[in-house]
């Protein structure tokens, strides 16, 4: 094993994780790891730590989703349970952290993962990703499960970030997720699906702004439409702002470990064409993460 990428590697998870706790933004990771001679890790993005949900790459296998993902000069990978299922197994875990550690990569967050009234099994999922170092677990929790997770992100110091999944969703408008977390942990905010959102005619940056200090995830995408039946389309070819998600992803301060991931869902299995897609939303991210760093 390669001792110089898990150095680094493991050196960037903990200034994340360090800034974060300082009151670090997202925006400011460029300058701290210049700062330490690690911007090269991340520089292909404009120094961001830029992720990928890895069911935009569901038509590979997970070894495929993570050379792909590599080959994309991305870091950070937010898997689904296709590519990494939830398990107490520390020789999987372990195994699934040596194919990261190879590519110098790391899990930004997990999810989507559904959440009830069974506190033991609310629990394992918090010690997977507890063994597993990952800090961010998107989810969609039910109405009854908000007690037991309030015990649970206290006891690991993990947050839960509440996916919307759109029209005729539990969480379809942004007044439905503010309701549910209102009185409950600070751990417990959300992960914005800003494409869903579109569908759910809700405007990405305002969203950005009302969810605020509880946002700790994003899934970046962009429809045609704003309407339930509808397609994606390359980052700001729809309803998108990407400049305008960015500024206000700054001016909410979303957290230095936190998780920003693109999600694209068009044409799984055709692999070119995702391909070339993926990588030139990724290019218009980073344009438009670096114009909001200017200013």
């Amino acid at each position: 094993m390669n001792t110089q990428h898990i150095s680094r590697r493991q050196f960037i998870n903990t200034t994340l994780v360090t800034a974060a706790a300082a009151g670090a933004t997202w925006f400011d990771i460029p300058e701290i790891l210049a700062a330490s001679g690690k911007k090269a890790a991340l520089n292909k993005y404009g120094g961001f730590p830029m992720g990928i949900q890895s069911y935009s790459l569901r038509g590979f296998g997970v070894d495929g989703a993570i050379e792909q993902t590599h080959k994309l000069g991305v870091h950070f990978i937010e898997f689904f349970s296709g590519h990494f299922p939830i398990t107490k197994d520390k020789i999987k875990i372990d195994e699934m952290t040596k194919k990261l550690d190879k590519r110098d990569m790391t899990i930004s967050a997990h999810g989507v993962n559904g959440f009830g009234a069974d506190h033991d099994k609310n629990e394992v999922v918090f010690q997977f990703a507890k063994m597993a170092g990952i800090k961010n677990i998107s989810a969609n929790p039910a109405a009854n499960s908000f007690d037991s997770l309030d015990k649970l992100v206290a006891k690991y110091d993990i947050r839960v970030s509440i996916h919307n999944h759109g029209p005729g969703a539990l969480y379809d408008k942004i007044d439905d997720g503010l309701k549910a977390v209102k009185g409950h942990d600070k751990r417990i905010g959300f992960c914005a699906d800003l494409g869903h959102y579109i569908r759910s005619s809700e405007d990405p940056v305002e969203v950005i702004h009302k969810l605020g200090d509880r946002l700790y995830g994003i899934h970046l995408k962009d429809f045609a439409e704003q309407k339930k039946k509808t397609h994606g389309v390359i980052l700001g070819k729809g309803y998108l702002d990407v400049p305008g998600v960015f500024k206000a992803l700054r001016k909410v301060k979303f957290p230095a470990d936190g998780a920003l991931s693109l999600e694209y869902e068009e044409t799984p299995n055709d692999h070119p064409k995702l391909l070339t897609d993926i990588g030139e939303c990724l290019a218009i991210a980073a344009e438009g993460a670096i114009k909001a760093r200017q200013g």
